[in-house]
């Protein structure tokens, strides 16, 4: 697990999230890690290195084993406590479900968090959140009552962390830095995109109900810009030569390359002005 140093060891331990502990001792089972409070938890034998010793701080995260114990591993899960994440469905009872979140144990989603019956196979984006009654962390489908619409944080162009939840006439919905809704519209979109993937997004526009017009493009870059170094890059990753040009097919430009016909097109112009390629009937080629 990657060592953040702006990070402080903890108070006490903190279930769902990276704790910062102490290596406190070493034990047949595994290590013993401490916070600040002197709490400790055990970090099991399968997760510990040469480079762990008594006194050196460690990055770990914090849940609950079979036995509901609460256990330190160095995995890291698809989410933590108070994000969202795109989750498998593995295995069904008729109290809840079991969805694959990275770790050796899987996350209960109980039937009621669920909206619709959960079946093994099925892919749902989920909260994840913790129960009081069980004292575990649980997943919830029920999603949109987690989502902010007092946005005090973000401002146009800010970079954000995007989840696609789901799809609408207009375009994608989409969970924006695990806190806001936004909306990524489809007629500034040039790629295909799924519910449950993850990207990077800019922020155009707050709107008066709190949620987010998202844009996949930093506001006021320049497209010709943007559209260039796709294609250089796609050039890079195949030997400098593309089997395309000027008349190639837009529906086809558009699956490669994410792309316009029109910006690509500037983007070939483009290049060519600069030097860097030359555009044949045959296809792209890099300048070297």
């Amino acid at each position: 697990m990657r060592y953040n140093r702006t990070m402080q060891i903890n108070e006490n331990l903190e279930l769902g999230v990276i704790n910062r502990l102490i290596v406190d001792r070493s034990t047949v089972p595994g290590l013993f890690l401490r916070a600040l409070d002197e709490k400790d938890v055990l970090l099991p034998n399968q997760y510990v290195t040469d480079e762990m010793e008594i006194g050196s701080e460690l990055d770990v995260f914090l849940y609950t084993d079979s036995e509901d114990r609460i256990v330190a591993t160095t995995l890291t899960p698809k989410a933590m406590l108070g994000q969202f994440g795109f989750f498998e469905v593995v295995d069904t009872t008729r109290f809840g479900a079991f969805v694959d979140w990275g770790l050796p144990k899987d996350l209960f989603v109980p039937r009621s968090a669920q909206k619709v019956q959960f079946n093994v196979g099925d892919r749902r984006i989920l909260y994840i959140t913790y129960d009081e009654q069980t004292h575990r962390l649980i997943g919830e489908e029920k999603i949109t009552k987690h989502l902010s619409h007092q946005v005090s944080d973000l401002h146009t162009n800010s970079e954000v962390d995007l989840l696609v939840m789901a799809r609408t006439p207009m375009g994608f919905k989409v969970i924006v830095d695990h806190q806001y809704e936004g909306m990524l519209f489809h007629n500034e979109l040039f790629e295909k995109l799924y519910t449950g993937d993850s990207k990077k997004g800019y922020v155009k526009n707050v709107r008066k109900d709190g949620n987010l017009d998202i844009s996949l493009q930093p506001i006021g870059a320049k497209k010709g810009d943007a559209a260039s170094e796709k294609v250089m890059a796609l050039l890079l990753e195949n030997d400098g030569i593309l089997p395309y040009n000027y008349k190639s097919d837009a529906e086809l430009i558009k699956n490669t390359f994410a792309l316009s016909k029109k910006n690509f097109k500037r983007a070939l112009t483009q290049l060519q002005e600069e030097g860097k390629i030359e555009v044949k009937d045959t296809g792209i080629y890099k300048k070297s």
